[in-house]
């Protein structure tokens, strides 16, 4: 029936916005805001109705959580970064039945999901930065799904991943692209030298375990991978614990996938952060 067409991970930092903004940082993430529009191109090309987005910047404490709202619009200022990202203007349509079909085919799977449809939750800016490159115009339905679990397993992400691709496959008529919107590494700058850090990676540590992972994707190692994602994130500081990372690869095969990601922007330094966006083909 439907088709899961694209898979990608992808960064959201704030400073995207910022570089739009007159001032010394001006253009500073010209090449992430192009990756984000090249992922849009493709995602045209391959006829995508819906951008399903695995937020980092959600958090949860308890269960799988789905923002299945049938229209988001609003004025957004970030509460954890307001001088980067404020003001900030939206409007989305949802998808109610893709994010309901997910729902339940994800918790007869075994990983308890809720789609929220009836509600006020708003977006976090893990969706609302990469919608304003890629869906400026509306052209795709947007379904946000929380990946900031503090108490959750990667293995019953993973499984989400699965649930979300059999949904697609089985039961849905329209074209999806998934999006893991989240970093590499994520260690913060210290406060009082974070200007410094702008455009460079915590440590040197961080950033030769994110330049191996990123090999590791280009060639294809997904079982070594999965088996250390767990302590990679630990250890890594990884944005809400990678969850949007293996819900990504459980939509792909986990360690059974085959693919070699493609790098659309090369992996670069944020506030201390490591970032990319970079293609998973769907095989």
């Amino acid at each position: 029936m439907g088709t899961l067409a694209l898979a990608a991970k992808i960064t959201h930092v704030p400073s995207m916005y910022l570089s739009e903004m007159d001032g010394p940082h001006k253009g500073c993430r010209t090449a992430a805001i192009d990756g984000h529009k090249e992922i849009r191109r493709r995602c045209i090309e391959l006829g995508v109705d819906t951008l399903v987005v695995f937020d980092t910047h959600w958090l949860v404490n308890s269960g799988f959580h789905i923002n299945n709202a049938a229209h988001f619009s609003g004025i957004y200022t970030s509460n954890e970064l307001p001088h980067f990202i404020k003001n900030m203007p939206y409007e989305y349509q949802g998808n109610t039945e893709l994010g309901a079909l997910i729902a339940t085919a994800a918790t007869d799977a075994g990983v308890f999901t809720r789609a929220h449809s009836d509600t006020t939750l708003p977006l976090e800016y893990g969706t609302l930065v990469p919608m304003r490159y890629m869906n400026e115009d509306q052209r795709f339905k947007v379904v946000s799904i929380s990946a900031f679990l503090t108490v959750h397993e990667l293995l019953d992400s993973a499984k989400l991943g699965a649930a979300l691709r059999q949904a697609v496959e089985q039961k849905y008529s329209g074209t999806v692209a998934i999006l893991a919107s989240g970093s590499l590494s994520h260690r913060f700058a210290q406060n009082g030298v974070s200007e410094q850090y702008l455009h460079k990676v915590w440590s040197p540590f961080l950033q030769q375990t994110d330049a191996s992972v990123v090999e590791m994707w280009q060639n294809g190692d997904w079982k070594v991978f999965t088996q250390m994602l767990d302590e990679y994130a630990n250890k890594c500081h990884g944005e809400g614990n990678m969850h949007d990372t293996a819900m990504l690869l459980g939509a792909l095969g986990w360690d059974q996938y085959r693919g070699k990601v493609e790098v659309i922007t090369p992996y670069f330094g944020s506030s201390g952060t490591g970032q990319i966006n970079a293609i998973f083909p769907v095989l």
